[in-house]
């Protein structure tokens, strides 16, 4: 949105009189929106193993209770730019996350497995909106600011994870039941979202029917709208990212286990390794992407990320296969985030932004529920280092394609 420089009037408000301190503002509280989301979502990832003992689900049936959470996820997120340009992304993080924290409860309150699909089912609803709308009001504030905080946004969602993984631990080892847990957490988290978004950017800042927004540049944002080029080749980057972070979240302990002959107590460390640099990457990823030109950082990433690959895989050392997943999450920590920048700007002002950041989730959130299972088939067919092996010449890929990101450097600078 345009920022506008002339003397307002002693009448405004304090976010009309200073602009820019009510965008800075909003960039902290977009990060906590980030933050409580990552919270709602990790805590039940967490208790996973301990509601399936409860309901005694099968697998079988465990994954396809679980699967109804991604699916819905991928559905909702389709709509999420019409519903952006009719009410801003504001209201929308507002509302849904004043739910998030209710669903949360109604999850570990389920006594059945039919009770739990339907509240995965309408979590995965709820958290697919709010992850492309908080997505799209960061961009918003970057526009706004002139400046990235995409990175620091996500660091926030992995903090979060982290620290909901460990409550879930605790929990568990203190016996306290996922009904107990999910519904303190949901009354504190529902007190939480009331101040985190407090001072977001107001609705009208990313909402079709904004003034400043001429009628004949609008970006068209219905459910259909967004399948094209640039999104596809976001997306496709996208996917492969999440590929590959599927498959050390997934695979990296077994490949230590079984190809490196790592003990299984030090054969999580690689998935640690990977965690802790990636987490320590996208705290600085703001100040990097201001000091260098976005291509330059995501291509250097990217490589630094193909590099990791190739030290994890390639040196039979089970020591260096740790240092390489460590270095993947350095390689890791900033393309992503860039991505979704560049994609919301590629967007254009207004909901167009809220459209592309919904494409491109799609594609992302494609990558994180189908990665891990083709590296399970390849791995079958042709063994799961050579399977690993495939993804070094993926990840060049991504550092070749560099240059799409430069759109983010260009929307953050036509902001006027």
């Amino acid at each position: 949105m345009a920022i506008s420089d002339e003397t307002e009037s002693p009448t405004t408000t304090t976010n009309v009189k200073d602009p820019r301190r009510a965008a800075v503002q909003a960039r902290w509280s977009v990060t906590a929106v980030f933050f409580l989301n990552g919270m709602i979502i990790s805590a039940w990832i967490a208790r996973v193993p301990s509601i399936q003992a409860d309901l005694h689900c099968s697998d079988g049936e465990l994954g396809l209770i679980l699967s109804s959470f991604g699916v819905a996820a991928i559905i909702a997120m389709q709509f999420v730019g019409a519903l952006v340009g009719r009410l801003g992304s504001a209201l929308v993080i507002r509302s849904t996350l004043l739910i998030a924290p209710l669903l949360l409860a109604c999850v570990g309150l389920s006594h059945n497995a039919a009770a739990l699909a339907v509240s995965l089912l309408l979590l995965g609803a709820s958290h697919g909106t709010i992850d492309v709308a908080m997505s799209a009001h960061a961009v918003a504030v970057e526009r706004t600011l002139k400046r990235p905080v995409m990175n620091g946004c996500h660091a926030a969602w992995g903090i979060s994870a982290v620290l909901s993984s460990l409550i879930g631990a605790g929990s568990t080892r203190a016996g306290v039941s996922p009904g107990t847990q999910f519904a303190v957490m949901g009354a504190v988290l529902l007190l939480a979202a009331v101040p985190a978004t407090a001072r977001l950017l107001p609705s009208a800042t990313d909402r079709s029917t904004t003034p400043q927004t001429p009628k004949p540049e609008r970006t068209k944002t219905s459910w259909r709208a967004g399948w094209r080029g640039p999104v596809l080749v976001f997306g496709a980057l996208g996917g492969i990212l999440m590929v590959c972070e599927g498959a050390v979240n997934n695979w990296s302990g077994i490949f230590l286990h079984h190809e490196r002959g790592s003990t299984l107590a030090a054969a999580s460390l690689g998935y640690t390794a990977y965690v802790a640099c990636q987490s320590a990457g996208r705290l600085v990823g703001d100040r990097l992407n201001r000091r260098y030109p976005a291509v330059l950082l995501f291509r250097t990433s990217a490589a630094i990320g193909v590099l990791g690959l190739m030290v994890a895989i390639l040196v039979p050392f089970k020591i260096a296969a740790i240092i390489g997943f460590g270095i993947l999450g350095i390689g890791t920590a900033l393309p992503l985030p860039m991505l979704f920048s560049a994609a919301g700007h590629a967007g254009g002002d207004g909901p167009g932004a809220a459209a592309f950041v919904s494409r491109f989730t799609t594609f992302t959130y494609g990558g994180v529920l189908l990665g891990p299972s083709l590296v399970g088939w390849c791995a079958e067919l042709i063994g799961l280092g050579w399977t690993l092996t495939v993804l070094i010449p993926l990840m060049a890929v991504v550092a070749f394609k560099a240059r799409i990101v430069a759109v983010a450097d260009e929307g953050r600078a036509g902001a006027a």
